[in-house]
């Protein structure tokens, strides 16, 4: 197929428009979004909600099973001259959760900003203002999960070397999560962890829209969104908020 109808298309579908019958038979079979298109056109014709969306769906293939087949030498060269990702996502470094494969998306479709318990500095928050105000993402994530071992030190108060500093900006979600006198407030107490890992999740997508005023803007203006995330390294299941 060239890519001459290729474009038009994929920008047709991104909006629930209608597809030529030359693409509409390929179109059949590939998810909402097709997710090897890298171009401005495409970027530029969805919303935020949009894009939400297509990683929701993304995730429930991916959950189930049935995950897109990607061609990733394609893929590379397709990409090789330029980017127009859809997305920006502040997740952890944990092994078991990488953002791309578990929202089924592809090289070249999001910016994947990875640190330890998912937090936001200044170099986090300056990656993500490039992302959205340079480079045309329209949404952001901010994706913690389950059974975090970052989280998990923050709660133990694990001191160790540069991880010290880390762990302490996590430590306002340690403290906002309430429990009951004489509960277990440390690792070894799963709920706690989880309601912490959430509380870390929600305090970071609130940092972003206190500590970037270019974000917050976009974010007022509809132009970005900005989400929560929490990615069940069990299920293999993202749930999401604001």
């Amino acid at each position: 197929m060239s890519r001459s109808l290729l474009v038009p298309a994929v920008t047709a579908l991104l909006c629930g428009g209608w597809l030529p019958p030359a693409v509409a038979d390929s179109a059949a079979a590939q998810p909402a979004f097709c997710a090897t298109q890298n171009s401005r056109d495409c970027q530029s014709a969805v919303s935020p909600q949009q894009v939400l969306e297509h990683f929701k769906q993304g995730n429930q293939r991916f959950a189930s099973g049935h995950g897109t087949h990607r061609n990733y030498g394609q893929q590379v060269r397709e990409t090789a001259k330029g980017q127009f990702p859809l997305a920006s996502v502040v997740s952890c470094i944990d092994s078991r959760a990488p953002a791309e494969i578990v929202l089924d998306q592809g090289i070249g479709d999001i910016f994947n900003a990875r640190i330890a318990g998912n937090i936001v500095n200044e170099d986090i928050l300056g990656s993500l203002e490039f992302a959205s105000k340079l480079a045309g993402s329209k949404l952001v994530v901010v994706m913690g999960h389950t059974s975090c071992g970052a989280v998990k030190g923050a709660c133990d108060n694990v001191e160790m070397g540069n991880l010290t500093g880390l762990l302490a900006r996590i430590q306002p979600a340690v403290a906002a999560v309430p429990t009951a006198a004489g509960v277990d407030r440390s690792s070894k107490n799963y709920r706690f962890v989880e309601d912490v890992s959430e509380a870390n999740v929600r305090r970071n997508v609130q940092l972003i829209r206190e500590r970037s005023p270019i974000l917050r803007e976009m974010e007022e203006k509809g132009e970005i969104m900005i989400v929560g995330a929490m990615y069940d390294v069990a299920t293999g299941k993202v749930d999401w908020y604001d």
